[in-house]
């Protein structure tokens, strides 16, 4: 293990959507009502200057036009944080996916280079008879899912099943539950094992409380995803939720003037 170089991670905001509640972001409602906006991220992870490993973008957000479409308050482009930060979209040669819902696989101009990686499920799921299904079509766009059908035909798709090593220090792990094909990935980083959960778990509370998303394609693989994370995690406040406006409260903004754009999330957290 301590010949693994860590990770630099940075989680980069791109949009807002102040109009969530909490009875919306449980399955089963909550009896305390209130206010509980989600923000959107992107997650790059940079290998150390000199190594063999470069940077990877976890999951590439959506653009200006989606956020006016699905009715989310679309900040920037995700390219603006990336560059913050010193990756430059057009040279990344790997984009990892951990599903095919619209909030989590557009921009895909930006990335002209990169080969993405997909766990087979997800692509057998929103290309095949559960798509004939409106509620479970509905997080999907036709045109992410046909851009990637495209970026298959050119190459540019890597295919994987369950958990598998991108690099030293980087996996991608199935889970499903939120989509069917849903991945996690693991990342070695100063102070450990850290995992990016994107939506298996949106909120810290979700899989803190156990109580799931109400958005799924199994809420049994949900529950069991939680128990996945901690046991692939050196802590549990090593596990990132995908859409949590906390995680910009516990991590440091990346510089000064990144507050809300990019902040570091291999560094010490303010709170556990």
């Amino acid at each position: 293990m301590s010949t693994l170089s860590p990770y630099e991670v940075y989680a980069v905001r791109y949009a807002h959507n102040a109009l969530a509640r909490r009875s919306g972001n449980f399955i089963g409602g909550d009896p305390h009502d209130a206010p509980m906006p989600l923000d959107y991220f992107v997650w790059a992870i940079k290998g150390p200057p000199g190594g063999e490993s470069g940077s990877f973008i976890f999951d590439t957000g959506f653009d200006a036009t989606m956020g006016a479409k699905r009715g989310r308050q679309f900040l920037r482009s995700p390219a603006i944080g990336l560059k913050a930060v010193g990756v430059e979209p057009d040279a990344v040669t790997d984009v990892i996916l951990s599903h095919m819902h619209y909030d989590h696989c557009g921009n895909y101009d930006l990335f002209p280079r990169a080969r993405y990686h997909l766990q087979d499920r997800e692509m057998a799921y929103c290309t095949g008879r559960c798509m004939c299904h409106a509620g479970l079509r509905g997080p999907f766009e036709e045109d992410d899912v046909t851009a990637i059908v495209r970026k298959l035909f050119a190459g540019r798709v890597a295919f994987h099943d369950g958990s598998e090593d991108l690099a030293p220090g980087l996996s991608v792990h199935h889970v499903g539950g939120h989509s069917k094909g849903l991945q996690v990935l693991r990342v070695w980083t100063r102070r450990g094992w850290m995992v990016l959960a994107s939506d298996a778990s949106h909120f810290y509370a979700n899989m803190e409380e156990g109580r799931a998303f109400p958005i799924l394609h199994s809420h049994e693989d949900t529950l069991a995803g939680y128990a996945t994370m901690r046991r692939l995690a050196s802590a549990p406040n090593a596990i990132i939720p995908g859409h949590d406006p906390l995680v910009l409260a516990r991590y440091p903004a990346a510089a000064p003037g990144l507050e809300g754009i990019a902040h570091r999330l291999d560094a010490d957290p303010k709170e556990t």
